[in-house]
C-alpha cells in the first residue's frame, strides 16, 4: 500500500506533463502550420491545406508580394509606428488615471471609477461612425494622430492598473515621498511606475498586440496607401478576383506575426517576476 501511495503522485505529475505538453501543442500547430504553409505554392496549400514539411516556395510567395504591391518595410514602420504609440499612451495615462484612483481621496472618487467601468461596457463599434465623422471634420483623416491619441483613454486598461494598485503600490512610500518634499509627479514617475512594471509590461503587449492587429479603424481613416499598415496590405493580397495565392497570404501574415513574437519574447520576463511577485505573501 505504501508503494502505491507513493506512485499516485508520480502518476499524477506525469499526468500533468502530458496535458501540458498537448496543449503547447495545440497553441503552437497553428504558427508552425503558417511559418511552413510561406515556403508552399497556392496548388500545395489548395491540395493539402495542413502539413509540416516546409517547400521551397518562398521566394516565389516573396516575387508574388512584390507585385501585389506589398510593401512591408512601409507597412511595417507604419504599424510600429501607430503600435509604439498606442502602447506609450495607454499604459502612461492609464497608469497616472488609476493611480488619481489610489493614491487621492477625494469626493467624486467613486462615481468617477463607475463612469470608466460604464464606458468599458460601450462597443467600439458602436461609436466608430461617429469617430470618423469627428475626425473628418477636424481634418485628422489619414493622420496616425487620429489612431494613436484615443489610446489615452483605455477604460480597461484604467482598471487593471487600479486593482493591480491597490494590493502592490505601498501608500506609506508615497507619504514618505511627499515629507521628504517630492513633487507629485516625481511620486508618480519616480516611485510608482517602476514598481508597476509587472502590471505595465503585461498591458502593454495586450495594447501592442491589439493596435498592430487594429483592422477596422486604420481602415477607414487611412486613405493613403503609403500610410496602410500590415494588416491592410495583408487584407488587399485577397483582392484579387481571379486568382488568391494563398502563399503570398501566409507569407504576409508570418511578416505580421513575427513582431509581435519580438515584444513579448522581450515583456516576458516582466510578467513572470510579476506572477512571482503576486504569489508571494507578507
Amino acid at each position: 500500500m505504501a508503494v502505491k501511495s507513493k506512485a499516485l503522485p508520480i502518476i499524477y505529475k506525469i499526468f500533468q506533463y502530458i496535458v501540458c505538453i498537448f496543449l503547447a501543442l495545440m497553441c503552437l500547430m497553428p504558427f508552425v502550420i503558417m511559418v511552413v504553409n510561406a515556403t508552399r505554392s497556392s496548388s500545395q496549400i489548395e491540395s493539402h491545406a495542413v502539413s509540416f514539411i516546409p517547400s521551397h516556395y518562398l521566394m516565389n510567395n516573396l516575387e508574388v508580394l512584390n507585385d501585389k504591391a506589398f510593401n512591408a518595410l512601409t507597412g511595417f514602420f507604419n504599424s510600429l509606428i501607430i503600435s509604439v504609440g498606442v502602447t506609450f499612451c495607454t499604459i502612461y495615462f492609464s497608469t497616472m488615471t488609476a493611480f488619481a484612483l489610489v493614491a487621492y481621496d477625494w469626493k467624486l472618487r467613486k462615481p468617477f471609477f463607475t463612469l470608466i467601468m460604464c464606458i468599458l461596457m460601450i462597443p467600439a463599434t458602436v461609436t466608430s461612425i461617429g469617430f470618423y465623422k469627428f475626425m473628418y471634420s477636424i481634418g485628422m483623416t489619414n493622420n496616425f494622430l487620429s489612431l494613436i491619441l484615443p489610446a489615452i483613454a483605455a477604460p480597461s486598461t484604467v482598471f487593471f492598473m487600479r486593482q493591480y494598485m491597490m494590493s502592490s503600490l505601498p501608500m506609506e512610500i508615497l507619504q514618505s515621498a511627499r515629507i521628504d518634499g517630492a513633487g507629485e509627479f516625481r511620486i508618480f514617475n519616480q516611485i510608482a511606475l517602476p514598481m508597476m512594471k509587472p502590471a505595465m509590461a503585461t498591458q502593454a503587449i495586450f495594447a501592442f498586440v491589439s493596435s498592430w492587429n487594429n483592422l477596422f479603424l486604420p481602415m477607414i481613416l487611412l486613405t493613403d496607401k503609403e500610410k496602410y499598415t500590415m494588416p491592410m496590405m495583408v487584407a488587399q493580397l485577397n483582392g484579387d478576383i481571379y486568382k488568391t495565392e494563398y502563399g503570398a497570404v501566409y507569407l504576409g501574415l508570418l511578416l505580421t506575426v513575427l513582431p509581435l513574437f519580438v515584444i513579448y519574447f522581450l515583456l516576458s520576463k516582466y510578467i513572470i517576476a510579476g506572477v512571482a511577485l503576486g504569489g508571494v505573501k507578507e
